[in-house]
């Protein structure tokens, strides 16, 4: 299982502090790196370094706006004083914005523009680019190699209804990716591996609304089809990324760069018939 150890590396973990990030820094704690949680909401980033704590790893919880250069060079600095230069990161900032949603009262010619640039801009910019443009250059130079990994979706495969930008936004994260893969390899080192992950369908606090009543709790007729379209029959855990997380930042992944693993229980297999 060396091949799959994390003993002696840092991870940075944007977004740690929601369901799937905190769950990706656990689990590579549990593989033995020292983890740097971030997120916009600092309890939630110190909530889940605690937890770390608390079952013999370490870590430490910050926050900071992905979305604000000046603070991920601010995060950069405390973390290098703190714990050196990361080895991995995990870029988990992301979700969907309702405003950017078609439905039954709001068309898509009634969308508006600022809300269409902000889920753009959380998941493109604060999920992909700015991380690795503020951690990915101290990241390149390190002999020994380093892995980025972000977080694409299900719909950068297969566009769903309704929620046009976000389906946008992770299709440019997607293409990203495997643009920064080649950048890197071909200009720094080809040591650093960039990897993404295309999580099928795990409830979270930005699509419980479309998936289940908010006054029952029953499957929406949107969160039937997805169950119905799921060869696994069931929606994704949090846990259900660790694996793969754990596989894209350790030495097992080695010669693995530029590609986007799907962890959708079979939806991205399956044609519907």
């Amino acid at each position: 299982m060396e091949l799959f150890s994390l003993q002696g590396k840092l991870a940075v973990v944007t977004g740690g502090g929601g369901i799937l990030g905190a769950a990706m820094a656990k689990g590579l704690a549990t593989a033995g790196a020292k983890v740097a949680v971030a997120d916009l909401d600092e309890t939630a980033a110190k909530r889940t370094a605690a937890t770390i704590a608390e079952e013999g790893g370490t870590a430490r919880g910050s926050r900071a706006d992905a979305m604000k250069p000046e603070e991920l060079v601010a995060l950069r600095e405390a973390i290098r004083h703190d714990l050196g230069v990361p080895d991995i990161l995990v870029s988990a900032v992301g979700g969907n914005v309702k405003d950017a949603t078609t439905s039954e009262t709001v068309s898509f010619f009634d969308l508006p523009l600022p809300a269409l640039e902000r889920v753009v801009a959380l998941n493109l910019f604060a999920g992909a680019i700015l991380p690795a443009q503020v951690f990915g250059r101290e990241m390149a130079a390190k002999p020994e190699g380093a892995s980025i990994i972000n977080i694409s979706s299900m719909n950068a495969f297969r566009p769903l209804t309704k929620v046009v930008g976000y389906s946008a936004a992770k299709a440019a994260v997607s293409n990203f990716t495997q643009w920064l893969a080649v950048h890197l390899a071909q200009n720094y080192s080809p040591k650093i591996r960039v990897n993404a992950i295309a999580p099928g369908f795990f409830l979270t606090t930005q699509n419980r609304f479309l998936l289940t009543d908010e006054k029952t709790g029953e499957l929406t007729p949107r969160g039937h089809a997805i169950i119905d379209h799921t060869p696994m029959g069931r929606f994704g855990t949090p846990e259900d990324l660790v694996g793969t997380v754990i596989w894209l930042a350790s030495p097992a992944s080695s010669f693995v760069t530029g590609v986007v693993i799907p962890v959708d229980g079979g939806f991205s297999a399956f044609s519907g018939v």
